[in-house]
């Protein structure tokens, strides 16, 4: 196998590889009563085709109804000029067509009765058909005939927009959804907005559309009260009352600081209070947002809600569903449906939704130390390769990897890759990045270590690239393009805790910690407190008589173990195991010790060749892990048949996971960023990848199982509720 890898290294191809966006100008515009979108788009020197473009809820003019807010991308000023020039005209005939109907034409038919028959221009109909220009209409004569988005009447109520302040624990959903819009249309009116993130930060600044008439003093009315302020009341008080700031108070009541503070009996203006339980935030509600061809029937199947629920929760439903609408569903919801930041996500099966004309581009950047290993020396080669942990992943984590580009290669996906020695070094990352040029790159897989991953994520930030990181589960430096695909210690330890804590029926748990484990200690005892602490000396070994009086002859023990010392953990199972077959004589009967081990930080202590693996089954241990036992006999076959009969180690496991999840994504929709809004759990040979967007520090995988021995087997324990992957 070894040898192996060194023959692909040497074979490997070192090759590589934004597009500018421009802003546009926008209006908006609310329909008035006999107005038609085709008006419309003459007065502010459009298409009607652009204007439906905008507004992805509106799918033809039929939808185009009196008080319906449409967003204008403008090319020009409105015009109040409604009689068209000959540029106007000519602009307006080069619409493009939605789609063709294909017209055989029958005897007796004319020109003019097939403009009619299809509400087209005789010219448009010569267009798309050239002949017509040349020779007259025959029987039998196939033709295209251009489909145009349809007209329909409506009219104008002028529109402006009001300033709108993010409250905490909004979303862009339940703002789309409060203002009546479709959140790819609160994106034209907003165009600051990240595109490659949902964050929105409490107090950030919106612009949204707001009919005309909605004047100062309305709003003053609506939103307002006169408070008389009662004996002692301070502006502290006053504001933590209404939850305003103290200057917000004195800012709409300037005669405060003339009269030198606060006064009992003053009059003052005051925001009225907020009904809490009608805020449209994520600690109410979840959010789904209508796609297209769905139908009512649809979305209560698949929502799991009733119609009378789904249309007392979302009343402009009456007008009728259209795609790009923003639906709230009850918070309750989220236990019965897959969700992503308080977004219901539909279930997308990526292998059956691959684009084959996405042709992703992919940059490996892994420590092969090519300048360690000397080629001409192949036993000397097999050793270093044998005893450094970074080339033996390295090389592992690749072959797998190459497994994954042959997988999306046989689904009919074209990958260009390009391949590079980091060296372990960032200098040499930089040299690189530098000397390479990223345009296009969709995705770079790596670099293992800490320094070279972070050079990578801040020149690849620049040109908007995801940077995947194999092995990292954080940085002390923020990125937020890096996709940190190992889960964080707390992920792990909360899902073994959370598991925990829903099967404890009494049994009595026992705490051992050194002092490295604090963190852990804590979390476990917070959540079982009547838990029994053990005493450690030196960090390194129990204090035995003290522990064994603690382990309970009538109940199962739960013993902790959190440390990162082999000799420990083999100490400890040594002893537990002991005791676990260990027989207690009473006058009466026979009681034999039940004890069970965990821990919430597995690491490399737990696999030490010291450690008995029959002790660890004997004792049932189970411990949280972003890695479970393959079971993927498709993917144990494909590199057995590639690598000569070698069976896959963790590392290229690993590298098959990773690469396949980046590689189906990216045939999915070309841009991961975009991709990972809306896809949640996928799961392959090994592990699963559901990133969490943590806005300016990165994306966080939070996919994990928890493992247990049994029998002398590893195996997966299976968890109530657990979301179905996306594969």
């Amino acid at each position: 196998m070894k040898k192996h890898m060194l023959q692909l290294v040497f074979t490997m191809v070192f090759l590589l590889a934004m597009v500018p966006v421009s802003a546009q100008n926008y209006a908006t515009h609310a329909v008035k009563e006999g107005e038609t979108l085709k008006s419309i788009s003459q007065q502010y020197r459009v298409t009607p085709y652009s204007i439906l473009q905008a507004n992805k809820e509106i799918k033809s003019a039929s939808d185009v109804k009196e008080n319906t807010i449409l967003i204008i991308l403008l090319n020009g000023k409105a015009v109040e000029d409604k009689t068209k020039t000959k540029e106007e005209e000519q602009e307006e005939e080069e619409v493009k067509p939605i789609r063709f109907i294909r017209h055989r034409v029958r005897r007796k038919e004319t020109l003019f009765g097939l403009t009619q028959k299809y509400n087209i221009t005789e010219d448009q109909l010569k267009r798309y058909n050239t002949k017509l220009y040349s020779e007259t209409l025959e029987r039998r004569m196939v033709l295209q005939i251009p489909v145009f988005p349809e007209v329909d009447p409506d009219e104008e109520k002028e529109l402006d927009f009001e300033n709108y302040t993010v409250r905490p624990k909004e979303t862009r959903w339940s703002i789309a959804h409060k203002y009546g819009i479709s959140v790819d249309s609160l994106l034209v009116l907003n165009p600051e907005l990240d595109k490659n993130t949902n964050y929105l930060a409490a107090g950030e600044e919106l612009k949204l559309p707001r009919p005309k008439g909605d004047s100062l003093k309305e709003q003053e009315v609506e939103l307002f009260t006169s408070y008389t302020v009662p004996p002692k009341m301070t502006l502290y008080s006053l504001g933590r009352e209404y939850g305003i700031p103290t200057d917000s108070i004195v800012r709409l009541n300037p005669e405060i600081m003339k009269e030198g503070g606060l006064k009992e009996g003053m009059v003052v203006r005051l925001p009225k209070k907020k009904n809490k339980e009608g805020e449209v935030n994520t600690e109410n509600f979840i959010f789904y947002e209508v796609k297209p061809k769905q139908n009512i029937f649809r979305i209560t199947q698949n929502l799991k809600i009733t119609r009378d629920e789904l249309f007392r929760l979302n009343p402009a439903l009456e007008n009728g569903l259209k795609a790009g609408m923003v639906l709230k569903l009850p918070k309750e919801k989220a236990e019965e449906l897959e969700v992503k930041n308080a977004l219901v996500l539909d279930k997308i099966n990526l292998v059956d939704s691959i684009n084959v004309e996405n042709r992703p581009k992919l940059v490996f950047m892994l420590p092969f130390r090519l300048d360690k290993v000397n080629v001409a020396d192949t036993e000397k080669a097999e050793a270093l390769i044998k005893n450094r942990r970074d080339i033996a992943l390295s090389l592992g984590f690749y072959t797998g990897a190459m497994v994954a580009l042959d997988s999306i290669k046989k689904l009919g996906v074209s990958v260009d890759v390009k391949t590079y020695d980091t060296q372990l070094d960032q200098t040499k990352v930089k040299e690189i990045l530098f000397r390479e040029n990223l345009t296009g790159v969709d995705a770079i897989i790596g670099p293992l270590a800490a320094g070279p991953l972070d050079e990578a994520a801040v020149q690849a930030s620049a040109k908007n690239i995801p940077v995947i990181a194999p092995i990292a589960s954080d940085s002390k430096l923020s990125h937020a393009n890096v996709f940190y695909s190992v889960p964080r210690d707390v992920v792990l330890r909360d899902k073994m805790l959370s598991h925990m804590e829903k099967i404890h029926k009494g049994e009595n748990v026992i705490i051992i910690a050194d002092s490295t484990h604090q963190v852990a200690h804590d979390s476990i005892l917070s959540k079982f407190p009547a838990a029994q602490i053990a005493k450690v000396i030196d960090n390194k070994s129990l204090h035995l008589d003290e522990f064994l009086i603690k382990l309970s002859e009538d109940k199962e023990n739960w013993v902790f173990l959190e440390t990162d010392q082999p000799n420990m953990v083999s100490s400890v199972t040594s002893i537990l195991n002991s005791a676990n077959t260990a027989s207690m004589v009473d006058s009466e009967e026979t009681k034999k010790i039940k004890v069970r081990m965990f821990t919430t930080s597995y690491n490399d202590a737990f696999d030490d060749e010291a450690v008995s693996r029959t002790h660890l089954s004997n004792l049932k241990f189970t411990y949280p892990s972003f890695y479970r036992v393959s079971k993927n006999d498709a993917f144990t076959r494909a590199y057995t048949k590639k690598y000569n009969g070698n069976l896959p180690d963790k590392y290229a496991v690993r590298g098959f996971d990773v690469t396949m999840d980046i590689l189906l994504k990216l045939a999915y929709k070309k841009n991961l960023f975009e991709t990972s809004k809306y896809i949640g759990l996928t799961e392959y040979a090994g592990s699963g990848f559901d990133y969490f967007n943590d806005w300016t520090s990165g994306y966080f995988n939070r996919a994990c199982y928890i493992m247990q021995y049994d029998d002398l087997t590893l195996k997966e324990v299976k968890l109530k509720n657990d979301v179905k992957s996306n594969l």
